[in-house]
Parts: structure tokens; sequence; C-alpha cells
């Protein structure tokens, strides 16, 4: 075989296309998988291509050693593999065969169809947990109100719509209890299918009863529950798009991640998406009009009395965040900020929680944290929310 692959050095003189030849068959056997079915039956068509070339040059290349060498490597491997000389021959210019249901297939034969290797997929993330606490598709980082149904994302191939309600009485403060999904139906791959989830109702099937989207084993949608009424995951193959939906306490966080063409594919109707946009800037929080204000070192709705059980002071919460969270990035902040607001520890196992998930989905190590000073990702003023807690903010600083 390695005389075959001789191009240059061993070449005497044209017109003999001896080259073109082997060139021509390396690269119809380049893109086979030995390990596939079918790979025999392919790999003799492109023997008999090959074949046939040699022959149209058999009188210009009579001389040539490398074409003599090709002739006889060619019978060494139809014998090898036994290949008949009669029969079917591939094409020189060949369809790169793919699965329609692999978003990442897809991209690689949109390449090959051009003549060029496709670089791999860009993906983003979006997550949202907490208070709620939203890192859109941008690594924008924002806290808002968003009360009532809101959708995250609404795009050509997948809607998610979530539903956050107040966590406690006289505070902006709201968290999400209602997530929904519908993939859209696509092609052969996958019908419609609707996925719902409220608080303490975390299904790990759609809303029809099934567990999976498309026909016969590759099952190019499917559900996973990881933690029995606490933790599903959604794996969209034909989209190239991961789902991770969490319960902790009495509210749900969601992390995505798609591609990033597909995050782009929707109409001007559709442009009201938290993950591509962020919140309207009335929905954020992002003044002290907005914030609990403290007092005494601890906070107070405004205009109501301290939530039952929240005893938790700018220290117990910076050490209770800190038990589950060693990086002081805007997670951390986060946690604290719940603490303070709620006073509900389950929202630190949401904060703990919502970095994994990042670290699990998004694409790029070096922006999974990010911290409130380096403006990282940027991030705008309604992800500056603790600059505007005033004393809360001046006596953080001096316990970090």
């Amino acid at each position: 075989l390695p005389s075959l692959l001789c191009l240059g050095d061993c070449q005497l003189q044209t017109p003999c296309q001896i080259q073109k030849c082997t060139a021509d068959f390396v690269s119809l056997t380049s893109r086979l998988n030995a390990a596939l079915k079918g790979f025999d039956l392919e790999f003799c068509k492109a023997l008999r291509v090959y074949s046939a070339c040699t022959y149209r040059n058999s009188k210009v290349c009579r001389g040539n050693l490398v074409y003599h060498s090709a002739v006889l490597g060619i019978s060494d491997l139809m014998s090898q593999r036994n290949c008949s000389k009669d029969g079917p021959t591939s094409s020189t210019n060949p369809e790169v065969t793919h699965d329609p249901c692999n978003y990442r297939g897809q991209t690689e034969a949109r390449g090959h169809q051009r003549g060029e290797k496709s670089p791999p997929p860009s993906y983003l993330f979006c997550g949202l947990f907490g208070d709620p606490h939203l890192r859109t598709f941008k690594d924008h980082f924002q806290t808002c109100k968003v009360e009532g149904a809101w959708p995250l994302i609404d795009n050509n191939y997948l809607s998610v719509q979530v539903t956050n309600v107040p966590v406690i009485p006289g505070s902006s403060a709201t968290a999400t209890n209602k997530i929904t999904i519908i993939f859209k139906s696509y092609q052969d791959c996958t019908d419609q299918k609707v996925y719902q989830a409220v608080t303490d109702d975390l299904p790990a099937a759609f809303v029809d009863g099934t567990t999976s989207g498309g026909d016969g084993n590759a099952k190019s949608l499917r559900i996973v529950e990881k933690l029995s009424g606490k933790y599903v995951e959604m794996h969209a193959r034909y989209i190239g798009t991961t789902v991770y939906i969490r319960q902790l306490g009495h509210y749900l966080t969601l992390a995505i991640r798609m591609p990033q063409e597909l995050v782009m594919t929707y109409e001007e109707s559709q442009d009201l998406q938290l993950c591509v946009n962020g919140c309207p800037s009335t929905e954020r929080i992002d003044d002290t009009i907005h914030l609990p204000l403290p007092v005494m070192g601890q906070l107070l709705p405004q205009g109501g009395a301290a939530h039952p059980g929240s005893v938790y002071t700018l220290e117990t919460a910076i050490t209770k965040c800190h038990e589950k969270m060693l990086v002081k990035d805007i997670y951390f902040y986060s946690c604290v900020f719940d603490l303070l607001t709620t006073g509900d520890a389950n929202f630190t196992a949401a904060a703990h929680s919502a970095l994994q998930d990042v670290e699990a989905l998004h694409p790029r190590k070096e922006h999974w944290h990010i911290f409130p000073s380096s403006g990282h990702g940027g991030m705008g003023k309604g992800s500056n929310f603790f600059v505007h807690l005033g004393l809360v903010c001046l006596i953080l600083l001096a316990f970090l």
C-alpha cells in the first residue's frame, strides 16, 4: 500500500496521470470508516475506480514505475478484500454519508460539500437559578424580577418558557416554579415534544408519556433521569442541544447549551428572549429602589417584616455560602444575596449547582467564573447589584 501513495518522488514525466488516479483513490477511501457496516463494499467500489483509471493511462504510463506498482497493489488489495473486477464504482465526487439526526455530523457534511474541513460547532450557554439570576448566551449576568411567564428561548428549533413567583411578600424577589420546553418537530428526527416541570413534579418523561423522540435506536431526543424528582437531563442530538433541570428547595433551575448558529435562528417577533437579550431594563434589580434594605446587618423586605427564619447576618450568609463555594465569584455573591433576601438556605445549593452546570456545559473554561470587579463577560449595571447595596456592600468588603 505505501507504494500506492507514492505521489511525487518516484513520478517520472507527464502526461502519465497515475498521480491523479492515486489521489482520487485516497480521497474516496479517506472518508470510509472500517468499523462501520458496508466498509468492504465501498472500498471495493473505490478500488474499481482506481483500476479503471490505471487502465485508461496504461499506454502513456507504460514505462512508469509508479504505474506498475499501483497496478500490482490494486490486484493485491482486490484479492485481500474479495473484490470482483466487475461491479459498481464510487463517484469521484461522492456525497458524504452522514446521520441527518446528528448535529455535528450535519456540520461536517456541509463542509465536505463545500470542499473544506468544517471547524467544530460553536456552542453557547445560558442558565437561570435563584432569585432569579440569569446568565445569558453572551455571558452577561443579571438579577431580575420577571414575575409571571417569560420566554428564555424562542427560535426555530426550541422554545423554553419559565414562570416566576414571589419568594416572600413585600419583596421584588422571585424564583422559578414552572418550566415548559417545546422541542419543535424536525425532519424525520423527532415529532414535536413538550416537557413541563413544576415545583414538586419534575417528571422523567414528556407530556405525552414518552421518554425519547425519533425512530429506531438512535433516539435523537431523549430524557435521562439523574435523581428521581430532583434532576433530569435532556439531550437533543439533532440540534446539538443539552438541557439540565433541577429542583432545589421549592424552586427550579435550568441550564442549557446550544449551537450558536441555531440560537440565532429566530424571527423579529421572537426577540423577547431572556437568554439572548437579557431581562428588560424595567425588570432588572439594578438599584436600591428594587432591593431589600439593610437594617442592623440583616435584610428586611421593603415595607414588610423579616421573613420567618431569615436570621442570616452578612457574616453568617458569607460563611454559609463559603461552605459550598470557595471561589468568590458572581455565583458566591448571588448565594449571599439570596440568603439575605429570602432566608432560604436552599438557594445556597441552587447557586452551587448552577456553577456545577456551568462547568459541565459551558464550552470555554476561562469563562466559567465571572467576577463582579472585573467586568468580565460584558456584565452590565444589572449585574452589579452588590454595588447598590450601599452599607451592606461596605460591610461585605470588610469580610472579604
